[in-house]
């Protein structure tokens, strides 16, 4: 059981990290970019064409993955990156379907998070 809390403890670690990376890109870019299809190309400059949209979840994906590091804090942001790996995973669908294995996991991490803090989540539902 101890084994398990510590695996756990160190996914979200990861996953946290991940996002910290993911958000400081979108700032900084300082990784390379993948080939990418025409079909891909296209979103991609639409994504540059509305800056916005990629500095908002470049902004998301940094907060929630600071607030991923701490416990007392983690609900918030799993609920916070939500959304962005719900784009993730249909992006991939799309797009990329190579990369669905990758995000199917981080999709499960960020489930997991969310399931093992239901009970402080469950209220806003009711």
């Amino acid at each position: 059981m101890k084994a398990l809390k510590i695996l756990k403890i160190i996914l979200y670690l990861l996953f946290a990290l991940l996002f910290i990376n993911a958000g400081l890109d979108k700032f900084f870019h300082y990784m390379p970019m993948p080939e990418m299809t025409t079909e891909m190309q296209k979103v991609m400059d639409a994504f540059t064409t509305l800056k916005w949209v990629m500095l908002l979840t470049g902004m998301v994906e940094l907060v929630a993955g600071i607030l991923i590091l701490f416990p007392k804090t983690r609900v918030l942001g799993a609920v916070m990156i939500f959304p962005v790996m719900i784009g993730i995973i249909c992006h991939n669908a799309t797009f990329m379907p190579q990369g669905l294995v990758i995000a199917g996991v981080l999709f499960v991490i960020n489930i997991s998070m969310i399931a093992d803090n239901w009970s402080k989540i469950k209220p806003l539902f009711s």
